[in-house]
């Protein structure tokens, strides 16, 4: 039996675990990074960028339905090949991954890579392969995948999941897309602008995770557009000749493939987290404390979406360089997680920044609001349909929150969210130039009503000019 000591052993090399990686060869310690499965992380091979490059040929197409009114002739006879798109969508995928691997596993040599199912003997050991491995501290950056029912899985290859959709040499003219969360949505109005049937199904009234009522109830109208949408209901499968039929509430609708989105699984089975020594959750994981990802008092360190608390690339990567920074150090340090910021690119995108309104204090809130109907910019576009929503603690006018559905969404999150980590309020955002006639005008509108009700002004917030400085100015000249 082959034994092995390391300082620092990192189970899993998607983005959390490279995130890792990077802190860790850095610091000239010795160390092991081991993955049993497919190399190139999860965004590059099944999620943000394939799922990204199908959205972008949707609303590429999808375009020309508004080339008429814009005097392009035309745009009536374009066709979609969908069998060429996908494979569009593949060859873009293979560049990700290429680039991903040509960074990170390629650049390391047996001694520090090990591709093999690590699996945990006791909070200081696992073995890998027949070979047992020590160090003095593990991440587990295994990931995770996505959730199919039991009882779905004879179904076969009826049900799609992310991890095969953008395999498929062809789509079927009927699907049903089951789960109406952020994948679910975004993929599901994509599918229907490739020119599929698409009808989707969510348990719940909500649609991609909304916190807002309001913004809620405009998505739902906006995006019925283009999907079948089935709420309030969940959904069962059962065969259905050469097609699956579902069935939810009183709906009942054949279909030739099924797309899963009922979220993701931690990637755990076979990994021994029975051997700590700990209780584990219903998910299969133990506890751990998401400002040190440190695993109760062990020597262990999890992240990215193995947790499945923040299961975006740059939590994944802020996870990472935690659980490293940590497990280089003689005792963790706890670390502000950054601001949350969740962005949909369904079209118009849908985006939630900062604390979601129904976790607010009523009493102390004020909502600022603009519909997107009248906005100069958006007419122009031909993309007026949308809501913002901002949320400001009333007393001070500190920003809290943001929801929205609008075109543009993934820039002004950004925004949102850069002010809210400074601890800006709505006063402050309106000092602020703003230019004419872009959309971030229609938050400026947003901000100014929720202006209205602060209790504490800022002085001079918009009427007045700040005196000017010389020596700023002879530099902006």
């Amino acid at each position: 039996m082959k034994r092995r000591q390391v300082d620092i052993a990192i189970i899993g090399a998607g983005s959390a675990g490279l995130y890792a990686l990077g802190k860790v060869r850095a610091s000239g310690r010795s160390f092991v990074l081991i993955d049993g499965g497919e190399l190139g992380t999860t965004c590059a091979r099944v999620g943000c960028m394939p799922s990204k490059a199908m959205i972008q040929v949707a609303e590429d197409f999808h375009r020309r339905r508004i080339f008429d009114r814009c005097g392009i002739e035309g745009g009536e006879g374009l066709r979609l090949d969908i069998p060429e798109a996908l494979e569009y969508v593949r060859d873009l995928r293979d560049t990700f991954v290429d680039r991903v691997l040509a960074h990170s596993t390629d650049s390391l040599d047996g001694e520090h890579f090990i591709q093999g199912q690590a699996r945990f003997l006791s909070p200081e050991e696992i073995e890998v392969d027949g070979m047992h491995i020590q160090a003095r501290r593990f991440i587990v950056a295994t990931g995770s995948h996505p959730l199919v029912p039991a009882q779905w899985q004879p179904l076969g290859e009826h049900i799609l999941t992310t991890d095969n959709l953008f395999e498929q040499p062809d789509l079927p003219e009927r699907m049903a897309v089951i789960g109406l969360g952020v994948i679910g949505l975004e993929l599901g109005q994509a599918l229907a602008r490739w020119g599929i049937e698409v009808s989707g199904f969510e348990m719940r009234e909500v649609i991609g995770e909304i916190g807002d009522a309001e913004v809620n109830r405009r998505a739902i109208d906006i995006l019925g557009r283009d999907l079948d949408l089935h709420l309030g209901a969940a959904a069962e499968l059962e065969p259905a000749g050469d097609g699956v039929r579902v069935v939810a509430g009183e709906q009942r609708l054949e279909v030739q493939r099924v797309l899963a989105c009922l979220g993701r699984v931690p990637n755990v089975a076979g990994l021994g987290l029975e051997n700590l020594g700990l209780e584990l959750d219903a998910r299969g994981l133990p506890p751990f404390d998401p400002q040190t990802m440190q695993v109760a008092d062990l020597p262990l360190f999890l992240a990215g979406d193995v947790t499945g608390q923040r299961p975006v690339l740059h939590e994944a990567g802020d996870e990472g360089r935690i659980a490293a920074i940590n497990a280089l150090a003689d005792s963790p340090r706890r670390f502000r997680r950054k601001v949350p910021m969740t962005i949909l690119f369904t079209d118009p995108e849908i985006c939630r920044v900062g604390t979601p309104l129904d976790r607010l204090p009523e009493a102390d809130t004020i909502v600022g609001e603009v519909a997107l109907a009248p906005v100069g910019r958006a007419l122009i576009m031909g993309r007026n349909r949308g809501l913002i929503r901002v949320y400001a603690r009333r007393r001070d006018g500190c920003l809290l929150g943001a929801e929205m559905i609008t075109p543009r969404a993934e820039n002004l999150a950004h925004l949102l969210a850069w002010a809210m980590e400074q601890g800006l309020g709505v006063g402050d955002l309106l000092r602020m130039p703003f230019y004419h006639p872009v959309l971030e005008e229609a938050l400026q509108a947003a901000l100014y009503q929720a202006y209205a009700e602060v209790d504490a002004k800022n002085e001079g917030p918009i009427t007045e000019l700040r005196p000017w400085d010389d020596q700023q100015d002879d530099a902006w000249r």
